[in-house]
């Protein structure tokens, strides 16, 4: 695959691209040569639309309209191209809580043909340190009140500025709006545009590469296609921006289409549901955990706002989709995506909803079920996913390339099983299959009959090794407040599973915990429960 001219003057990242071999197969939206994502989401829109439409608030009531927001973005460039020193494609580090600020700062980053690095405000000094090993950062745009672990991270000759504080080289003060409009640098349409690192459920984050076009093709599909929003929509959600699922949910897809976003922190389901009527948020994107907390808390809450409930991150349970349908009348529509391949691929919304199915694959990708072989398998029996389409895993520098894409399709390393129907039912990731007395037995399958019970809040369902059986099913357990985690409860739930999948699938222990071990953005680390069970 020949690449365009690139107008990058630092290759780095170019250079550290898998050889066009190894990359999967690539759909061509027929996006310009020349192609930059962050004039295509702000300055494209207010040509289209104008400059007067409300773009970003946030938790303080502050709100920017198009034209304040390309003002700021504008003054950010000027000030990253001119006294910081950042060249095109220098990589520069992203970190902060969900704010219009950070928005602003990753669209200058854009413009300025730089390339984005977004990390969570969660990240801990060894995870920063390593992170900006991998990407060779040596720029960073840092929240005042997120700097500290950054600058304990001890990053060789890392040049950080802040923003939102009050010392005299703040970029909120040093950037400020009124100056010369910035033209964006007219990168190639496959210059790398952002480095996002996986999040850690395996324990291993990898480096991914993507390009300006591959922003825009999620824009032009999932969103355009499956969430369908409108200009006059507001979006809003718990995932962080430096998590995929936030960046597209939160700031891609109501750019393209002319929206505005609120941008603010997950404070708990509470908060979310009072800020869905305060901010009259239409368009909500959330994990299913946050679906599930929010059910219990509905009452006294006004959602005649929402229109579309976007749900993503893990799988969706079909007891948390009927029950949030019967509560709200809205239908989710749920998802997978990955880091890989940047957002969401499988889908489907409105009469096309099957609950208990991920869906169909979104227009632009193709998706199927395939064997160890790497062939087909028929419908109806499981196997591992494997997707391609506009966008796809490319990792920076990592020989863990070869195992994701064979073949030109992405690997997931998801269990799936294709109906008869072409939709997807997802059946468990693919180390989450518990082999136990020769039954395969999917830990999410035995979650989904464990959240149906009132008294469970949250489920995690893992295999343990065992010298007669091989392994041994054993849940990992929150209850809701007031239930005790007695040998009662463990008869009741035990004796409730039975009743709702095949009792070979019911599991042998059942584990008491006050909360799950989760990623910063929320998804359950099994990984860390095997690695208990192991022990």
């Amino acid at each position: 695959m020949e690449l365009r001219s690139s107008a990058h003057t630092d290759t780095f990242a170019r250079d550290r691209l898998p050889p066009p071999e190894q990359w999967p197969h690539l759909t061509d939206l027929g996006y310009p040569d020349r192609l930059n994502c962050g004039a295509e989401l702000l300055d494209a829109t207010i040509a289209r639309l104008g400059p007067n439409r409300p773009a970003v608030r946030d938790a303080h009531g502050r709100a920017w309209s198009y034209g304040e927001l390309q003002a700021r973005v504008d003054a950010i460039a000027h000030a990253l191209t001119g006294p910081l020193g950042v060249v095109p494609g220098n990589r520069v580090l992203l970190r902060g809580p969900t704010t219009p600020w950070l928005a602003a700062c990753w669209l200058a980053v854009m413009k300025a043909g730089a390339v984005a690095v977004t990390v969570l405000a969660a990240h801990r000094p060894e995870e920063l340190a390593t992170i900006c090993g991998l990407a060779r950062v040596r720029h960073a745009l840092c929240a005042a009140d997120a700097v500290s672990d950054l600058v304990r991270a001890g990053v060789p000759g890392l040049r950080i500025t802040t923003f939102g504080g009050d010392g005299p080289d703040d970029l909120t003060r040093c950037a400020r709006p009124g100056g010369a409009p910035y033209e964006a640098v007219p990168t190639a349409s496959d210059d790398v545009a952002l480095i996002a690192f996986t999040s850690g459920t395996t324990g291993r984050p990898k480096g991914c590469l993507h390009f300006h076009r591959d922003v825009l093709a999620i824009a032009d599909t999932f969103s355009a296609q499956v969430v369908r929003p409108r200009p006059d929509d507001v979006f809003a959600g718990s995932p962080p921006l430096g998590f995929t699922f936030g960046l597209g949910g939160l700031v891609v897809f109501p750019l393209r289409v002319g929206a505005s976003t609120y941008l603010a922190d997950w404070n708990g389901p509470e908060r979310l549901l009072a800020d869905v009527a305060a901010h009259r948020i239409s368009v909500l994107f959330t994990a299913p955990t946050a679906y599930r907390a929010m059910l219990p808390k509905l009452a006294g809450h006004d959602l005649g706002s929402l229109r579309r409930c976007v749900s993503a991150g893990e799988n969706l349970p079909a007891a948390t989709w009927r029950a949030w349908h019967e509560a709200t009348g809205l239908r989710i529509i749920n998802g997978i995506g990955a880091t890989e391949l940047l957002h969401i691929f499988l889908s489907a919304a409105d009469d096309a909803i099957r609950p208990g199915t991920t869906g169909l694959p979104v227009p632009g990708f193709e998706a199927r079920v395939v064997g160890a072989d790497g062939r087909p398998v028929p419908d109806g029996e499981p196997g591992l996913l494997a997707v391609r389409g506009p966008t796809g895993c490319r990792y920076l520098a990592d020989p863990r390339q070869t195992g994701y894409v064979r073949d030109g399709w992405n690997l997931t390393g998801d269990t799936y099983v294709r109906d008869r129907d072409g939709y997807f039912h997802y059946v468990a990731r693919a180390d989450d299959m518990i082999i136990s007395a020769g039954y395969n037995v999917a830990g999410p399958e035995v979650e989904d009959a464990l959240l149906r019970h009132p008294d469970v809040t949250e489920a995690a369902v893992v295999g343990r090794p065992d010298e007669d059986r091989g392994q041994l099913v054993v849940a990992h357990v929150v209850l809701r407040d007031g239930v005790p985690p007695g040998p009662e409860t463990v008869g009741a739930l035990r004796a409730f599973v039975k009743t709702q999948i095949a009792p070979y699938k019911c599991p042998r222990e059942v584990v008491f915990h006050t909360a799950l071990p989760r990623t910063p953005t929320g998804k359950l680390q099994r990984f860390r429960l095997r690695s208990r069970e192991l022990e």
